[in-house]
């Protein structure tokens, strides 16, 4: 339930921020505002709240938590009217509409802060109602940067309804059996801990019924995932076997006939009789050539399932220890930033450059994989004294490690490096290779040649095989970063 107009006059008439200045702006969500104001000695917290069935504004003594990352919306106040002194802030009649008029040096400016259920909204605009900028921006509504804020006309009504002002009666006997030393609670404090403990958004305890459905999702799918993993290794441990029968196949290679589909044999090891599934078309040489082939993969599979099983048991332990964070977490603000964090899907997340990156003991590595990657790192995430590493004569990605002022990129980190521009260009399964390195000073771009292809000066020649114990530390890395 959102506040009534009646209860925002009292809110208003508590408050009295006529002649506050506004010292700082924090948005802890994109629904909510906290306005630090100081006036005459004393400072104030008054949240703002926009979020369906709980809009309000009150004052609040609880921490408000920063976001992890500015929001646009804070950062215009912030650049437009923190510092700026309140000369007015009244509700304009009784349509649950705050008026805020603000002085900043020359600048003047008035704030809309609307607190309807299903159209909140907060709204800078200048003296003359010009809208400079909205928490939420409704084109439909013309509340856009460049519009015109327009106030909703009265409605005549012949039998004005009655709004009463909540006494929160169980809420302040509840709250003085607690604290018997405590003087009565004022009506913007009744509204902080009532709307803490049951608003639909922003209260600890729907926020932990979200999280509680978020975690038992995640743990769900990561539980069934590492189920088929460790099925999966349970196949390659029999991988030994595939090699015993190219082994039989060799030895009783002349039993085998032009049309025959199985070998009929006698194992030396077991002494039964066993038959092996072959292709007739081939001869016992080739089909014994395909049992190796499948458990050398199977032998391989192994090691990478291994991999993949430590990261889906850290996966699950970093869940657990999220989930407990914000089980033990006090603030709902906070909560409400966790959870968001931690739902956001990936394809969601922002990211700021493309390709990959990987962080290894302090240094920061970039990779593109294909053309258009290669020249956006280029153009505009790279420096000059930064190094540049490709595969020579093969097509692939660029590697980037990026510049440590007085130090030396050292030899385990270039060979890192290396290990990624093999494995993203076409001399993945080439073995031995030799790639080329020089800072990206020293490349010129290839005169009407095609996009992203550089000609290196000054480079130096590194020779490897690729390491793959090193990729899947590289790998884990990135795995956990990304947890």
């Amino acid at each position: 339930m959102s506040l009534n107009c009646n209860e925002i006059n009292v809110i208003l008439e508590e408050l009295k921020l006529e002649g506050s200045f506004i010292q700082e702006i924090i948005q802890p969500g994109y629904d909510t505002l906290a306005l630090y104001t100081y006036a005459n000695g004393q400072a104030k917290t008054v949240l703002i709240c926009t979020a369906q069935n709980s809009c309000r504004m009150n004052e609040t003594r609880r921490k408000i938590i920063k976001n992890d990352k500015p929001l646009r919306f804070m950062e215009f106040l912030r650049s437009n009217i923190k510092g700026s002194k309140i000369t007015f802030c009244k509700q304009i009649g009784l349509q649950r509409i705050v008026k805020m008029e603000l002085v900043h040096g020359d600048d003047e400016f008035n704030m809309y802060i609307r607190l309807w259920s299903n159209a909140a909204n907060i709204i800078l605009c200048d003296k003359d109602d010009n809208i400079l900028d909205t928490m939420f921006r409704r084109p439909k509504k013309g509340e856009i940067s460049g519009g015109k804020f327009l106030l909703p006309e009265e409605k005549a009504s012949a039998s004005p309804k009655v709004f009463p002002v909540r006494t929160f009666e169980e809420l302040t006997s509840e709250y003085q059996k607690k604290n018997p030393d405590y003087p009565n609670l004022s009506f913007n404090q009744k509204v902080d801990l009532w709307y803490g403990e049951h608003a639909e958004t922003l209260s600890r305890e729907a926020l932990l019924e979200d999280a509680e459905k978020w975690y038992t999702q995640s743990k769900s799918r990561m539980l069934s995932a590492l189920e088929k993993l460790k099925k999966k290794e349970e196949e390659f441990k029999n991988s030994d076997n595939l090699k015993h029968l190219g082994d039989l196949i060799l030895s009783y290679g002349h039993l085998i006939k032009g049309t025959d589909k199985f070998l009929e044999c006698q194992d030396y090891e077991s002494g039964k009789t066993v038959r092996i599934l072959i292709d007739p078309d081939k001869s016992a040489h080739e089909n014994a050539a395909i049992y190796y082939e499948n458990y050398k993969k199977a032998q391989s599979g192994a090691q990478s399932i291994i991999h993949d099983i430590e990261l889906s048991e850290k996966k699950l332990q970093k869940l657990e220890e999220k989930y407990s964070e914000i089980q033990n977490e006090k603030n709902p603000v906070r909560i409400e930033q966790l959870l968001r964090k931690n739902v956001t899907p990936k394809q969601q997340k922002k990211k700021e450059h493309p390709g990959l990156d990987y962080t290894v003991d302090g240094w920061y590595i970039l990779v593109g994989r294909d053309a258009n990657e290669n020249d956006e790192l280029l153009r505009h995430h790279v420096k000059g004294s930064d190094l540049w590493l490709h595969v020579r004569d093969f097509p692939g990605g660029y590697v980037f490690v990026k510049n440590r002022p007085g130090k030396t990129v050292p030899l385990e980190i270039l060979l890192d490096a290396a290990n990624l521009a093999v494995y993203y260009s076409k001399a993945r399964n080439a073995g031995k290779t030799d790639l080329y390195y020089t800072h990206v000073k020293y490349l010129r771009r290839a005169k009407n040649g095609p996009k992203g292809l550089v000609l290196p000066t000054h480079e130096k020649n590194l020779c490897i095989k690729p390491d793959k114990k090193r990729l899947e530390r590289l790998d884990t890395l990135k795995q956990e970063e990304e947890l």
